[in-house]
């Protein structure tokens, strides 16, 4: 996968997160070898804000704590953009979280 940066490399990942699914920032660092680099997924995450074609919403931490909600304007609409999607969250967290989780290494070929 040939790109500019590891951000575009992120968001090329989030972009096939499908509906109703969520993945964690770990997950997508993993996949794109850099295991260690979940911090850098979230900085990316945070960065893409105002860039419609990047569901940041569906990238949680690997325990499904919507630990990013603090950078989607208010601080229920993370949650309100996964519940439109069918992904029930709870305390902050979501629901079923192994149920919902998508793993890029195995979905992605």
């Amino acid at each position: 996968m040939e790109s500019k940066n590891f951000f575009d490399d992120v968001y090329d990942v989030v972009r096939q997160i499908p509906v109703g699914r969520v993945t964690s920032y770990g997950s997508i660092a993993k996949f794109l070898g850099s295991k260690l680099s979940a911090r850098m997924v979230g900085w990316a995450m945070n960065a893409c804000h105002g860039m419609p074609d990047v569901p940041a919403h569906r990238v949680v931490n690997r325990n499904g704590i919507l630990s990013g909600k603090h950078f989607f304007g208010s601080p229920t609409a993370m949650q309100e953009l996964l519940e439109r999607e069918g992904i029930g969250v709870e305390n902050d967290k979501i629901k079923n979280f192994k149920n919902v989780y998508w793993d890029p290494s195995a979905e992605l070929l």
